[in-house]
């Protein structure tokens, strides 16, 4: 198979704007959850999230651009801006524009979204209720489908290759990048910017969630709501963002002399078959996606370092993904360090795919295992290193990033030290 490697990535988050911001704060431990100032929470039982903060779209998109996105292709775009200049693909041109600096037939794009323009939808539908249908945006259908934020991508690069979109609810992002390895191992691309993205921090995000009672509601206590795998945990809290990595086959990145940050090794999926929002409780459709993306990537489950969970700090997820880790790596699972940096970034729906693939391959370059922050008591039930509080630091080779989505999609990523 062809070997594929990552050299750019992108970070619009709620613990900063940039890889830089992004990687500091996941190390440091430092949340990003607040209390929501998007909109009025006074009828909502559930105030804070975790808000991407000081945004300005126009740093990365021109105006006339910006105005014709939703914020979650806003977010995507910004984010894939960042990872084209790091992997030096980025070429400007005359007021504004910007092209992919390889063969465009040959470049592909491949996003996870998992609920498209919220913020439009919501806005559309009041227009329709309150003054009918004429009244309503020109642009709501365009602005507010899931696709709209690979098709920006494509448009202003000037990609021509596959344009996709993953819709895979909170794995979506990993399942895009998994997708992503497929289309350049098969020679279809050599190179795709793929990841993640979601904004649905809106009135009728949080009111849907609160109505599934998933959410935290430690409204007093914001920085401390996200607690995976700590007993005291009373529901995930709602972030939002995106992560863009750029892919490459070594072949392509050889030719241009390209610097190389990682090799994207393995991916693995699954499906429960078992419920529409909660996990399979043996962790056995988990586990399967593990170990079909460490076969994938050559390795075995004790060439892992670092696993970087799901862990959105809901009863159940936790207890069962923690079984899912020790299916998949046996006796192993008690040596790997393991860590949710949803108690820093929130839940990003689809955007937590491309993030935490951003930070698996931000630990191995450094060598440093991100904390899993307000760990101060334990559960029983989760009884593996989860990094407590504090980073931790070593030589890490491989590490692997798993995400599990509602309907029971279970995604896998694996990457590694790149050798040449």
């Amino acid at each position: 198979m062809r070997k594929v490697v990552v050299t750019g990535m992108g970070v619009i988050s709620p613990v900063g704007n940039s890889l830089g911001e992004f990687t500091e704060s996941i190390r440091e431990g430092r949340s990003g959850v607040g209390r929501i100032t998007a909109f009025d929470t006074a009828d909502f039982d559930v105030k804070i999230a975790a808000e991407v903060k000081d945004f300005d779209p126009l740093r990365w998109i021109e105006k006339r651009e910006a105005r014709k996105m939703a914020r979650f292709t806003q977010f995507a775009v910004a984010a894939a801006e960042q990872a084209l200049e790091q992997a030096g693909l980025l070429e400007r041109g005359g007021e504004g524009s910007r092209r992919i600096k390889s063969d465009p037939e040959k470049t592909g794009v491949v996003l996870g979204n998992g609920i498209g323009g919220f913020e439009i939808v919501g806005g559309s539908f009041r227009k329709l209720f309150e003054q009918g249908p004429r009244r309503m945006p020109p642009l709501t259908i365009p602005l507010m489908i899931a696709n709209e934020a690979a098709g920006n991508i494509s448009m202003i690069y000037g990609t021509r290759g596959p344009a996709f979109t993953q819709v895979t609810a909170c794995s979506s992002g990993t399942d895009a990048l998994g997708q992503a390895l497929d289309l350049i191992r098969s020679g279809r691309c050599d190179a795709v910017i793929s990841g993640g993205t979601e904004a649905c921090i809106v009135p009728f995000g949080i009111g849907g969630f609160q109505m599934l009672k998933t959410l935290s509601v430690r409204n007093e206590e914001p920085e401390k709501a996200s607690r995976p795998f700590d007993r005291d945990r009373d529901g995930f809290v709602l972030g939002e963002g995106a992560g863009v990595l750029i892919l490459e086959s070594g072949e392509h990145t050889e030719r241009r002399g390209a610097l190389v940050l990682a090799e994207f090794a393995g991916y693995g999926a699954s499906a429960d078959a078992y419920h529409i929002t909660s996990p399979e409780p043996s962790g056995e459709g988990g586990g399967r996606a593990i170990a079909l993306a460490l076969a994938d990537a050559g390795l075995k489950g004790e060439d892992i370092q670092y696993y970087n969970a799901h862990g959105t700090s809901t009863g159940i997820n936790d207890p069962t993904e923690t079984k899912m880790i020790k299916n998949a790596f046996g006796n192993h699972a008690y040596k790997l360090k393991v860590s949710s940096i949803k108690s820093m970034t929130g839940h990003c729906v689809a955007g937590s795919g491309g993030m935490e693939a951003i930070a698996c391959v931000q630990a191995i370059r450094e060598g440093f295992f991100p904390p899993t922050i307000n760990l101060d008591h334990p559960d029983p039930e989760c009884d593996l290193d989860y990094v407590p509080n504090r980073a931790q630091y070593g030589t890490i080779n491989a590490a692997a990033s798993g995400n599990l989505g509602f309907g029971g999609h279970n995604g896998v990523v694996v990457f590694k030290k790149y050798e040449s």
